[in-house]
């Protein structure tokens, strides 16, 4: 339940200055479907986090989390109106965000035993790390191992 800013692995190159003390917050999708689910288990810690980083600053989302949202939802308008009551502000994905997920795709590519079977094209986590990290944002993901892993100087709030 800390921030965390990991080692020197990964890429990193265009990360710009941490600005401030509260710094938005990119919200995963697996923190709110913990909340529109009511999961047992973690719906509490994500609704606490929610609340207690959304006192801070903005809480943001991208287009590649609501499309990661929306296989639970029969239409668009049924998950427009669960969101409605989350303050989430709306960005579109960077374009230097692109860059550099790709460039950790390469990286994750390129990492021993990850060739075989792996996706072809970079994968959403790729994209929302970058985006977080462009932005000067921390990211408040359950699933953290990999943004540490390929983006080591973006704050993350996990369990």
């Amino acid at each position: 339940m800390t921030e965390r800013r990991p080692g020197k692995r990964g890429v990193h190159e265009l990360a710009p200055a941490v600005y401030g003390v509260a710094s938005p917050t990119l919200v995963d999708s697996n923190v709110l479907i913990d909340v529109l689910a009511d999961d047992p288990q973690w719906a509490g810690w994500s609704l606490e986090q929610l609340d207690r980083l959304g006192q801070e600053a903005p809480l943001v989302i991208n287009p590649l989390i609501l499309a990661e949202l929306s296989p639970r939802f029969e239409r668009a308008a049924e998950l427009e109106h669960a969101l409605a009551g989350l303050p989430l502000k709306r960005e579109p994905l960077p374009w230097d965000a692109a860059f550099l997920a790709g460039q950790a795709f390469k990286l994750y590519r390129g990492a021993k035993g990850q060739r075989v079977g792996r996706a072809r094209s970079p994968l959403p986590d790729f994209y929302i790390g970058a985006h977080a990290l462009v932005r000067g944002m921390r990211l408040l993901t359950r699933d953290a191992k990999r943004y540490r892993s390929y983006f080591p100087k973006l704050p993350i709030v996990s369990p």
